[in-house]
Formats: C-alpha cells, sequence, structure tokens
C-alpha cells in the first residue's frame, strides 16, 4: 500500500489520494461492472425466491442474498465515488472519508454477509446433525435474531473501527491507520484474521463434515428400506433438504477460496505497510467476485429459485403454452 509521511508526527501513514490514484483505469471499471452484474443478479435471485415461497422457509438464505445485493449495490457507489476524486471542504468531507473512501459501508455488508453465512453452516447443522432438537432451537424468533445480528454486529464492528482508526490530515484520507500503538494494531490484526477467517474455516469443516456423515449414513438406511411404496413426500423432502445443503457447500468453499489471498494480505499490512499495490488488488477483485458469483451458484443449484428462473425465459414460456 502507498504510504506517505504525517508531518505532525513523522509516522508512516497512508494516503488516500496516492493509494487510489494506482487504482484507476481498468481496475476500477471493472470492479463497478463486476458490481452492476452481481446487483443485477442478486435482485433477481431474490425476486425467484419470493415467487418460489422459499423466502419464509429458507429465511437466513434470503437474508444471505440481501446481504451480496447491498454489497454489490456498495461496490458500485464506492468506486464511482473514489474515480470522481471528489474534493471537499468541512463537515462532508469527512463523512464522505469515513464512509466511502474507506470503503467502510461496504466492508458492513460484506462483514455481515460473513456473519449470516455462519448462521446458514449453523442452521443447516442443528437441522440434520440434531433433527429431535432442531424445532426447539430453531424457532423463528432465534432466526430473525441471527439476521438482525448479522446486520448489527457488523455495523457496530466496522464503524467503531473505522472510526477510531481512520481520519482527515491535510486533504487525506487516512484509512484504518492511526492505532494507539503497534501493539494494538497487531491485536486487532490476528483478531480479525481469527474471527472472520480462521474460525469460520474450522466451523464450515466441522459442521458441513458432520452433514455429510449423516446424510451418507441416513442414505444408506433408506436404500436398505427402500421399495415400491416408499413414502414419497419423505424422498421429496430429503431432495431438498440434500440440495439446499450441496448449495450452501458451494457458497462456503467458494468464500474460503477466494477471499483468502484477501485476509492474509490484511494481516500482513499490520505488520508491514510497504507490500505490492497489485497483490492488494489481486486479492480485492477476488473477494469481489464472489459476491457477484454467489447468485450465480443459487441460479445452478437452488432447484426452486432455478425453476422459476427458467420460466422467466421468453421461448421457455412459449413451449410450455404451446405443449
Amino acid at each position: 500500500m502507498t504510504t506517505a509521511s504525517d508531518d505532525a508526527g513523522g509516522s508512516t501513514v497512508a494516503s488516500w489520494w496516492s493509494f487510489y490514484d494506482s487504482d484507476t483505469g481498468a481496475f476500477q471499471y471493472a470492479v463497478i461492472v463486476m458490481g452492476i452484474v452481481g446487483a443485477a443478479a442478486n435482485a433477481l435471485i431474490l425476486y425467484a425466491m419470493v415467487a418460489a415461497k422459499q423466502h419464509k422457509k429458507q429465511f437466513l438464505i434470503l437474508n444471505q442474498n440481501a446481504f451480496d445485493l447491498c454489497s454489490s449495490l456498495l461496490l458500485v457507489i464506492t468506486y464511482t465515488i473514489q474515480m470522481c476524486k471528489i474534493r471537499l471542504t468541512g463537515t462532508l468531507v469527512y463523512f464522505v472519508c469515513i464512509m466511502f473512501l474507506t470503503k467502510s459501508l461496504l466492508w458492513c455488508s460484506i462483514i455481515g454477509s460473513t456473519i449470516n453465512l455462519l448462521s446458514i453452516t449453523v442452521e443447516r447443522y442443528i437441522k440434520v446433525v440434531h433433527p429431535n432438537r432442531s424445532k426447539k432451537l430453531l424457532r423463528k424468533w432465534v432466526r430473525w435474531s441471527a439476521a438482525a445480528f448479522a446486520w448489527i454486529g457488523a455495523i457496530v464492528y466496522e464503524m467503531a473501527l473505522v472510526i477510531s482508526t481512520s481520519n482527515l490530515s491535510d486533504k487525506r484520507c487516512i484509512a484504518y491507520r492511526m492505532w494507539l500503538s503497534e501493539t494494538a494494531a497487531l491485536v486487532h490484526g490476528f483478531w480479525n484474521f481469527g474471527s472472520f477467517y480462521a474460525i469460520v474455516i474450522f466451523i464450515f469443516l466441522f459442521c458441513y463434515g458432520k452433514i455429510l456423515v449423516v446424510i451418507r449414513r441416513q442414505a444408506r438406511v433408506m436404500a436398505g428400506h427402500s421399495g415400491p411404496r416408499s413414502s414419497t413426500s419423505k424422498t421429496q423432502s430429503s431432495h431438498i433438504q440434500s440440495n439446499v445443503i450441496k448449495t450452501m457447500i458451494i457458497v462456503s468453499a467458494l468464500y474460503v477460496i477466494l477471499w483468502t489471498p484477501n485476509y492474509i494480505y490484511f494481516l500482513l499490512l499490520h505488520f508491514k505497510t510497504d507490500l505490492i499495490v497489485t497483490v492488494h488488488h489481486i486479492g480485492t477483485f477476488l473477494g469481489f467476485f464472489y459476491i457477484s458469483a454467489n447468485p450465480f451458484i443459487y441460479a445452478l443449484k437452488f432447484h426452486p429459485v432455478r425453476r422459476i428462473l427458467v420460466g422467466l425465459i421468453p421461448w421457455k414460456r412459449s413451449e410450455e403454452a404451446s405443449g
């Protein structure tokens, strides 16, 4: 990350202007296009979930798509403002710095999406591994509380972080560099990496590993008792549950793959500030690509959503009408 010397204290701080000068051109345009595609795709998935009457049954997945839609819109807004290189004075410039130039609003949505993805993982785990307890543990108010916590928790954490470590200095927006001490920066770096990456991976592996073991065991039992008069409703319910789990496993695996470079880079940034900007661009691009790719996973793998989307295709509708 490009750095500049703070004349007041002689410490090394990040200059917003010099850093984002390196973000001009193809990178910014690519991110904006990615955000537009992601916003359109996520809006379509949200519509399909409501049309398929899955928004109540899969409320946390609906909330996940809402996060991705919000993140895609904020991608477009944030990078458009950065490309404009708006130079303001007074209170408004501080607001633009804190909310947009630091990407804090965008990170609120991304962090909330991570928290919500963990809630979905735990929900699937309880449903499959502990089905007898699921009715008691997974009540409506529990799901609503988990969804609300994802939004509120992410906003509180990110706003506290950005306000305490960012500020305006000599017409520069200094983002995430004004730490009380090097120790505070290192503690936060390890905490952030552990909370939103290491622990997330552990929960994914533990929960989905247990889920796959139980599903295979159930499949063997059903195969041993299957017959011409086997319950069609139970089989259909099992297929729907299996479909949801497969979809979320792909989404979770993609999270680990595409966000790994960014989290490693951000951790190293707490130790060393003069890292290669190209590495930052690659990690950021992959993370943003995850936001835009999610709706296509739901469109391809989540059968109720795919059925609604296929029905929107003009030639498919004409085939059904003629048939």
